[in-house]
């Protein structure tokens, strides 16, 4: 295998341009700022790839300052028993090193010039990649649904302090209505103008919600109870494991098959190495601070991680007269991962062979969000503990997917731009029915051997599922997940790894 931090045969500007049949769609360049990007998920022509590691560091350390980030490190503190330091190396392992996966698929975003689950169709056939971008939507609904729920329960707070309405969400059905629609029309403008309006927007907000977020932390560190903090003995071993998955599941893989969404606009020249870094100390450096801060204010105080809504629960921790930037802040950072999030799902939502153009796609997935807000915030009692579950599951298809997908990267330096967009019985990518079986059976297997080792709980409630092998050291240490990696990369190498073309045709000359 090459070294990964090198620029890799097939790799080169020269090397990677197909010869014949590159796909151009006569859309707005990336560098356009004030207009809506025209281009769907067709690969970027080399001409308007002209984006730099630093661009993604900035895309991704602003879509990790949500506060979201703060109940995650108080689980780690009043549910795993875990000091201080362990928390942070635990943030460390989970976070970072969860973003360097979602490095390695970026890698695949410079090669092909398309989306990750767009350059999925070379791995698993026009029609076997139905399954993992149907998942992978799925999770980015979800996801987008916690933070639309979580940005109008932060509105109704800020309504509540401007105007004296009351917070509480079924109490005033009109106002939780507003609060929804203005957090999706903030999230539209940024998603459906594209990606060089949302490189810029996340690059210049990182500095306002960054410093505000400071603003906030200093006010929650000097709450914090420092003797209590000195004092706490060190948690197992098999704690640290169990909170590294945690963190690698809700930040990470989370995002993974995001990664190319974005590093398709980035220079060919780039080396893989500087992707992954990028990708790892952007998400890693807010979610490792956010982290340890949560770990810290939860220190002997365990009401932030038993929260049932964080945004009221760290408004509470705070001096009354620190509210209102706290909110802001709390709005700024949600927004800045929701449009990311919203224009990766418009991209899978083209993927699935929905014939319409990106920015409509982003309205059909807006959509959804918003009718899911409105259900949990003035339908259901409950919201947090069942949503984080179900993403939680989606998890497992997600890693089983990343496994396969990474073992193929292995071998394939090349996406062919036409086959791509190529739908039809005969085309490269068409394989065998549509699909690229080894492929999909690798996937199947991964997660079938992933649920095994998994147990499904909403909240406090009894299991809905528990997996034979559930209580086994991997599957009780939250191993699950990397077992289930390591099976769908095994099995598809054992059946023969990629398929098709895997390098530039002047290359296999």
């Amino acid at each position: 295998m090459a070294d990964p931090t090198t620029t890799l045969p097939g790799d080169s500007p020269t090397g990677s341009r197909p010869t014949s049949g590159s796909v151009t769609s006569g859309s707005l360049t990336s560098g356009s700022l004030t207009s809506i990007e025209q281009r769907g998920i067709e690969p970027v022509p080399h001409e308007e790839r002209n984006g730099t590691p630093r661009a993604l560091f900035w895309v991704w350390f602003a879509a990790n300052i949500s506060i979201l980030g703060l109940p995650l490190g108080a689980t780690l503190v009043a549910f795993q028993g875990l000091t201080i330091w362990q928390a942070l190396v635990v943030a460390v392992v989970g976070a970072a090193g969860s973003f360097a996966v979602v490095g390695v698929i970026s890698i695949a975003g410079r090669r092909g010039g398309a989306p990750g689950l767009t350059l999925s169709r070379a791995v698993f056939g026009v029609r076997g990649n139905v399954g993992p971008t149907a998942v992978s939507l799925l999770s980015r609904l979800g996801w987008e649904t916690v933070n639309t729920t979580t940005a109008a329960f932060v509105l109704l707070s800020l309504f509540s302090i401007l105007f004296g309405t009351g917070g509480d969400a079924k109490g005033h059905p009109v106002l939780t209505i507003v609060a929804i629609l203005v957090f999706v029309a903030a999230t539209v403008l940024v998603s459906g103008l594209g990606h060089a309006f949302i490189v810029a927007v996340q690059k210049w907000a990182t500095w306002v919600f960054g410093a505000l977020n400071v603003f906030v932390a200093v006010f929650l560190v000097l709450r914090v109870d420092w003797d209590v903090v000195a004092s706490q003995p060190a948690g197992p071993v098999a704690a640290m494991v169990i909170g590294i998955g945690t963190i690698a599941a809700g930040t990470g893989i989370g995002w993974a098959t995001a990664g190319a969404d974005i590093a398709r606009y980035t220079r060919t020249s780039v080396k893989a190495g500087a992707l992954i870094a990028a990708s790892a100390a952007g998400a890693g450096i807010p979610l490792v601070v956010l982290v340890g801060l949560g770990a810290l204010v939860s220190a002997g105080d365990p009401t932030l991680a038993q929260a049932g809504d964080p945004v009221a629960a760290i408004r509470d921790l705070l001096p009354s007269w620190t509210a209102i930037p706290y909110l802001v802040a709390a709005f700024g950072g949600l927004l800045l991962s929701n449009h990311l999030s919203v224009y990766s799902a418009s991209l899978t939502t083209l993927t699935l062979g929905i014939k319409v153009p990106r920015v409509w796609a982003v309205a059909v997935d807006v959509v959804v969000t918003t009718l899911g807000a409105v259900y949990f915030m003035l339908v259901a009692d409950g919201f947090y503990a069942p949503f984080i579950t179900f993403i939680s599951v989606l998890a497992v298809p997600i890693t089983a997917w990343l496994g396969v997908f990474t073992a193929d990267m292995l071998r394939r330096r090349w996406y062919d731009p036409v086959a791509l967009l190529d739908l039809r019985v005969g085309g490269r990518y068409w394989y065998r029915g549509g699909v690229a079986w080894g492929a999909l059976a690798a996937w199947v297997v991964a997660i079938v051997v992933g649920f095994l080792f998994t147990a499904v709980q909403v909240g406090d409630a009894d299991p809905v599922f528990v997996g034979a092998l559930s209580d086994s050291w991997v599957g009780a240490n939250g191993l699950g997940w990397v077992v289930t990696f390591v099976v769908a990369a095994a099995v598809y190498l054992l059946t023969g790894g990629a398929r098709g073309q895997v390098r530039a045709p002047e290359q296999g000359r």
